[in-house]
């Protein structure tokens, strides 16, 4: 998911930085605007499954 999202290349496959990320998201999902983020981020998600399923 990491690389069919793009990270690797905008990162230069960073490892650090993907990992800086994955924590970012930790830290908003313990805030008080967790609903909101999981809202935007799971709409997100969908649309790309369903971009990346329509091109198969």
């Amino acid at each position: 998911m990491v690389a069919k999202a793009g990270l690797v290349e905008l990162t230069d496959d960073d490892r650090a930085v993907l990992f800086g990320v994955m924590i970012e998201a930790a830290a908003t999902l313990q805030g008080e605007h967790r609903d909101q983020a999981l809202t935007l981020w799971r709409r997100r998600g969908r649309r790309a499954f369903a971009d990346s399923t329509a091109e198969l």
